[in-house]
């Protein structure tokens, strides 16, 4: 039974196959945090694990007690002004304009299986025997409000998910400041943060940094999850490396403003949250409505980096994406904005159509440009029905001819934006988040739609599903350019106006919901001017994301490499463009850049039409090679060998291996040439050190054990034959 309670001392034992989670119900009727690491065997009793003393200059609970006090001991969900001076997990404003709160426990259930939140992404579990959830009911009598903290356990995926929901029973109305989902308080300090940062086309970048007394964080306050920082945030122990050491992970089900962050006291122990950025939120709560936080998925590992990450990319592959498209190969796609940008016509697009599948591609995907009058990015958007000037034909007859090739069709939309110049804005200027008389700030030259508003939704809603009803549609691309200023709805009162940000990410799953759930058959892509919302909320709609709007192959490098840490090979959109590349210039061969694409969803954006002979044959192959490995790619399991953010970050490697260790894909990248290089070699992870290796265009086999303990030469296997910077092999290996 992986949740586990002892009634006698009121103890929680949650297990995964590798993990042991601990908390109680203390003397003051609160939830004591225990235990969370390597897995323990379960005892009647853990008491031992609680240890308070007094201690000078602080407060406690009870007159008379010189002991208890929440200031020293650990806790499940704390709050703020009751002898805990660090910062909350909730704080909740009430009619007198009190803050302080009580929640003591009041019972518990424990059941299979795992059940949905009210309106927000989730893990899931498709039967009662996968997950098994404990729920337990915190109590404020005071107030007539209710906690009730959600802990689900994957036992053999290893991972926790955790929630909170509010519910006021009572008469007066209250004010949720602060709603976090995951509190975690650890018995040190002694760790390095890892955390995920960047901006638009250097998105998801490694960052480390020791903690130290005081609060350090990442948060977004841009209405998404943002370029900016990623909403998971890693404690590691400073000898941890990819493959030994602790780690604690924790990742955040959300798109929209969200706030990670660790507190260091004064005793050197640090607390760990997550959840909605507190930041201009408020929520209120009138008698009878609740409040339901996303979910966080932790992960603890004893194998380093990579085991946080393999857990993380099992759950988030197979129990948190869904539908149709989670385990079905992905096609090779080409788009055509870098081939053509807004400069196409009915003819140019069936031209490119009909060149890619010469060369085996197998979808073709209409990006921006095809609606209203858009000839640049200052129009249109919001006005979703075809421009007749360049598809005379429409979009039906455009998606039918492609079809018609044996190809799939996909389409670009962006349905949570709205140009001034539009059909749409001229209609409906009050539909645009914004404050009446105040300056409307811009970004792309667009305006965000209000999406916390139904109608609204329901607008563009049934734009898009009329466009995919009356076209052979199999893909969409739904893009996201703009961060929210001026945060303000017409549609709600002056005490909801702090709700906005929320409700629009609301009102976004809302739509990805109707549309997933009424045409299953397509394979939704999630985008924000490139990798601006790449999170776990959205992987559970779009199964892939576009991971950045950069693609050059030395750049992807980090990119995809930082990404890994949580994210899936299978959920990243990787492309060959063309060179010198667009967004830096450089110009790298189409060899590496597709050595780099391979590890991803693949695909092409540029002009096959002016490719040279040579060039197409090479394709040809490219495009042979990742169908024959795909499975391989999108279900492997992954590891990371050497980073680019090393310390001259020069060489980067990974690796894919089959669940069975029968085959195995690895990728090895150098970035500059070097001069008179040693002797170099590459050491293999996940292989069965048993089993005797072919690989691919080499004359000899190797052991398991020889490959992960000697590594391979590189010198002597094709790299350095032929030196040159931006260089990179692939290598396929068998098991004989």
């Amino acid at each position: 039974m992986p949740i586990l309670y002892n009634g006698s001392t009121r103890e929680f034992h949650l297990q995964t196959e590798k993990t042991s989670y601990i908390f109680s119900v203390m003397e003051n009727g609160q939830l004591g945090q225990l235990y969370y690491g390597k897995k323990l065997r379960h005892r009647e009793s853990f008491e031992r694990l609680f240890h308070v003393e007094a201690t000078p200059n602080t407060a406690c609970t009870t007159e008379g007690d010189l002991v208890f006090s929440l200031d020293l001991v650990k806790q499940e969900y704390p709050a703020y002004g009751t002898t805990d001076f660090r910062e909350p997990a909730y704080q909740v404003l009430q009619e007198g304009g009190s803050r302080i709160t009580d929640f003591v426990y009041q019972d518990h259930r424990i059941f299979g299986g795992k059940e949905k939140l009210e309106g927000l992404p989730a893990t899931y579990a498709e039967n009662d025997g996968e997950a098994t959830t404990l729920e337990i009911t915190l109590y404020d009598q005071e107030i007539d409000v209710e906690v009730r903290l959600s802990y689900t356990v994957f036992e053999e995926l290893d991972a926790i998910a955790r929630s909170a929901r509010f519910t006021n029973y009572g008469e007066a109305d209250v004010n949720l400041t602060r709603a976090l989902s995951v509190s975690i308080d650890l018995p040190d300090a002694n760790f390095e943060m890892v955390q995920l940062s960047g901006a638009w086309a250097r998105e998801r970048h490694i960052k480390n940094r020791r903690l130290v007394p005081g609060l350090q964080s990442i948060a977004s306050t841009r209405g998404t999850s943002s370029a900016q920082q990623n909403p998971f945030l890693a404690l590691k122990r400073p000898e941890t490396t990819e493959h030994q050491g602790e780690v604690y992970g924790a990742s955040l089900v959300y798109s929209g403003n969200f706030l990670a962050q660790v507190e260091v006291d004064h005793y050197d122990t640090a607390r760990l949250m997550m959840g909605i950025n507190p930041f201009d939120f408020n929520w209120l709560l009138k008698n009878g409505e609740s409040f339901q936080t996303p979910e966080a998925v932790l992960v603890y590992s004893d194998a380093g980096l990579n085991g946080m990450s393999q857990t993380y990319h099992r759950l988030y592959r197979t129990r948190l994406a869904r539908g149709k498209w989670r385990d079905r190969e992905r096609p090779v796609l080409i788009n055509n904005w870098e081939a053509t940008y807004f400069d196409f016509d009915e003819q140019k697009i069936f031209e490119l159509a009909r060149s890619s599948k010469e060369l085996g591609v197998e979808l073709f995907v209409l990006d921006d440009g095809w609606f209203g009058k858009r000839d640049s990015d200052t129009s249109s958007l919001g006005d979703w029905f075809e421009d007749k000037r360049k598809l005379p034909n429409g979009i039906t007859q455009l998606a039918k001819a492609i079809t018609g090739l044996g190809m799939e069709f996909g389409l670009w939309f962006e349905p949570e934006m709205v140009s001034k110049a539009s059909d749409l804005y001229n209609a409906h200027p009050d539909w645009v988040i914004h404050v009446p008389n105040r300056r409307m700030s811009h970004g792309r030259n667009q305006l965000v739609l209000d999406f916390s508003r139904q109608e609204v939704v329901d607008f563009i809603y049934g734009l898009m599903a009329k466009v995919l009803r009356d076209a052979p549609i199999s893909y969409v691309k739904w893009d996201m350019n703009r961060y929210m200023t001026e945060v303000g709805s017409l549609g709600l009162p002056a005490d909801r106006q702090r709700e906005v940000a929320h409700r629009y990410i609301l009102g976004v799953y809302s739509l990805y919901e109707r549309l997933t759930s009424e045409f299953p058959h397509v394979l939704f892509e999630s985008c924000a001017g490139g990798g601006s919302r790449f999170d776990p909320g959205l992987l559970h709609y779009a199964p892939q994301g576009w991971t950045s709007d950069d693609t050059d192959a030395v750049e992807r490098l980090k990119i995809q490499y930082g990404t890994s840490l949580v994210y899936p090979v299978s959920s990243m959109g990787a492309h060959v463009s063309a060179v010198p590349n667009h967004q830096v210039g450089r110009v790298t061969s189409l060899e590496t850049r597709a050595n780099v694409a391979y590890f991803g969803a693949f695909g092409y954006e540029l002009d096959v039409t002016m490719m040279t002979d040579t060039e197409k044959e090479q394709v040809k192959e490219q495009i042979r090679f990742y169908k024959e490995n795909r499975s391989l790619i999108q279900q492997g399991q992954f590891y990371r060998i050497e980073s680019p953010f090393a310390e001259d970050g020069n060489r980067t490697s990974w690796l894919v291996v089959s669940d069975d260790q029968s085959e195995a894909l690895l990728g090895y990248y150098q970035v500059l040439s070097t001069p008179n290089p040693g002797l170099s070699r590459i050491f293999f992870k996940g292989l069965n050190p048993e089993f005797e290796y072919a690989i691919e265009g080499l004359d000899a086999t190797f052991y398991g054990d020889e490959l992960m303990g000697a590594g391979l030469q590189l010198n002597r296997y094709r790299l350095n034959e032929h030196p040159a910077d931006f260089s990179s092999v692939v290598y396929k290996v068998k098991r004989v």
